[in-house]
């Protein structure tokens, strides 16, 4: 039998391992979000920015509302690639969970047990029969009691912390570009121009229904802030005369 016929063989159950021991309807998850919309989160000593690549794809469509950035608590936010109705599952779950929290405990959740909260939920799902990986991938970053955290979850229900990460179909090129210009010591200032020219220097093209959006969550308020357009279009315009893209007109 050959390598597909094998592969063909494994991959139409969530509970079957290959013989190579994958799970291939968690690697096909993986692909949907490789192939969403550009994701960056960023940690600085002044907070976290999270910044999504959104495409308008019609006049009639409302040019102020994100559907790949969330707010899970006031000092929690995420960024999603992939499915977009999976992530706002995911979401949810994570906004009933911060609040259980603050109600069993009156304290604010850690961005890190938000993390794992989610993972556990993403890992459920690639073990029971009549059931589908989540098909999306979250950058989850927020400022807590213990400082600015950012961490990312994935179908598999991996959870990892990182300063500084990205996801989607241009994430290979942004990664190396924040491997060469991300620092430990950065301000929320430069994470912010860091972050808008991180999703400019990986798009493949820029035209009027392409944008990006934007939050920060600074430590000095712990408070989840979009961006306004008009205060983002600075940034986009700033960033774009310094990292011209191939094909910007």
């Amino acid at each position: 039998m050959t390598a597909l016929g094998i592969a063909g063989a494994y991959d139409r159950a969530i509970t079957v391992f290959s013989p190579q021991g994958r799970l291939y309807q968690v690697e096909y998850a993986l692909e949907t979000v490789r192939s969403g919309s550009t994701v960056v989160a960023i940690s600085s000593k002044e907070g976290v920015v999270l910044a999504v690549e959104e495409r308008m794809h019609t006049k009639l469509q409302n040019p102020e509302y994100s559907w790949k950035l969330f707010q899970i608590d006031e000092h929690i936010g995420a960024a999603a690639a992939g499915l977009n109705s999976d992530a706002r599952v995911l979401v949810d779950n994570a906004r009933i969970y911060a609040q259980i929290i603050r109600l069993s405990y009156d304290d604010a959740a850690t961005v890190e047990a938000i993390g794992k909260r989610i993972g556990d939920i993403m890992q459920m799902y690639t073990q029971h029969a009549g059931v589908r990986p989540f098909g999306a991938a979250l950058l989850i970053g927020g400022v807590d009691k213990t400082g600015p955290h950012v961490f990312y979850t994935e179908p598999s229900g991996l959870v990892l912390e990182y300063f500084s990460w990205s996801i989607g179909r241009g994430a290979d090129k942004v990664k190396e570009f924040l491997e060469a210009n991300y620092r430990n010591d950065i301000t929320l200032e430069e994470a912010i121009r860091l972050a808008v020219a991180s999703l400019i220097i990986q798009a493949e093209k820029i035209d009027e229904g392409w944008t990006i959006r934007l939050v920060t969550i600074p430590t000095s308020t712990r408070k989840y802030t979009p961006m306004p357009l008009p205060e983002l279009e600075k940034y986009i315009k700033e960033m774009m005369e310094k990292y011209k893209p191939h094909g910007l007109k």
